[in-house]
């Protein structure tokens, strides 16, 4: 029998396929539909303390090879997402699922994630350092000397499991220095890789987007090869206790195939699971089967990380 079931921060899971944050998650009902899909489980809509209209629409636009949005954090606030949870703890306590949060300040995230800390939530928390369509915030990820001060504050009193939401690195000096400031905190887990920020799409001669003149961050087909290097990049520089959970330009079954390939214990579905619906679950997991049946494998750990090179 072959299997797609994976674990994360200890907790099982039986596929390996959810979605990514931003995508099917901003209302309970939205959530209700992945958690009772073909998905192994759901993230949240990336919460911030309070509920976030967002940037102006149009903000979103699915292109012909991905997508390109510019949202702005809309979201319904941390309490109705933890709460939700906590709901879900009681109903399915065989189940885990993934709480995504960010603070609009560091003051702000250390608020939201004491406040996690002090609730009964047992599931597992995915700090999101990536978010590139808040005008007038950067990315903090980018930011080493940030990123380092953030996570010592912050392990200094959360002790449930926790991971980051990473933006792409496009250096192989940043993927090194990334990878030594993460290999000295207690993560469960690296995500790459939100959305390519501030790109531009060009239909007849306007934007396509409001936002930020229409700059916007870049998903789908467009990103995988960038996603798959990254996914590979840490999976070879982090320590074995760090996970990857693999994100972009997942399509088909065989772009989850090589994102667990390039080393992802789990694998989000973003562009297609928006434009195709909770349906792209099953179909993405039947596709992946076939190839791992055809190569005569039967778990994801037969095949994780064993990338091959081409020999000198």
């Amino acid at each position: 029998m072959v299997s797609t079931s994976t674990q994360i921060a200890g907790f099982a899971f039986d596929n390996c396929l959810m979605n990514a944050a931003g995508v099917a998650c901003m209302t309970k009902e939205e959530l209700a539909e992945v958690k009772d899909s073909a998905a192994g489980t759901f993230v949240t809509k990336t919460a911030t303390l309070d509920f976030r209209q967002g940037n102006p629409e149009p903000r979103y636009q699915d292109v012909p090879l991905g997508s390109i949005n510019s949202m702005g954090l809309p979201n319904n606030g941390l309490d109705y997402y933890l709460d939700y949870l906590l709901e879900l703890q009681e109903s399915e306590p065989n189940r885990t699922f993934f709480l995504s949060l960010v603070g609009m300040s560091p003051e702000e995230t250390h608020t939201i994630l004491k406040k996690v800390q002090a609730s009964d939530f047992k599931g597992i928390t995915e700090l999101n350092l990536s978010c590139p369509n808040v005008p007038g915030k950067p990315q903090i990820a980018y930011d080493f000397e940030t990123t380092e001060k953030i996570l010592s504050e912050v392990f200094a009193y959360f002790k449930k499991p926790l991971g980051i939401k990473l933006p792409p690195y496009f250096d192989i000096v940043h993927f090194d220095q990334a990878a030594a400031i993460f290999n000295k905190y207690p993560l469960e887990f690296v995500n790459c890789v939100n959305s390519i920020g501030n790109g531009l799409y060009i239909e007849d001669e306007s934007v396509v987007i409001r936002p930020k003149n229409g700059f916007g961050g870049i998903g789908g087909q467009y990103i995988k090869p960038t996603a798959l290097a990254n996914v590979h990049a840490f999976y070879q520089r982090l320590k074995p206790e760090i996970q990857i959970i693999g994100t972009g330009g997942v399509l088909t079954g065989r772009d989850a195939f090589e994102h667990i390939l390039c080393g992802a214990s789990m694998v989000q579905v973003g562009t297609t699971l928006h434009k195709e619906g909770v349906a792209a679950f099953e179909r993405i997991t039947a596709e992946l089967k076939v190839i791992m049946e055809e190569k005569g494998y039967e778990s994801l750990e037969d095949f994780r990380g064993k990338l091959k090179y081409i020999e000198e």
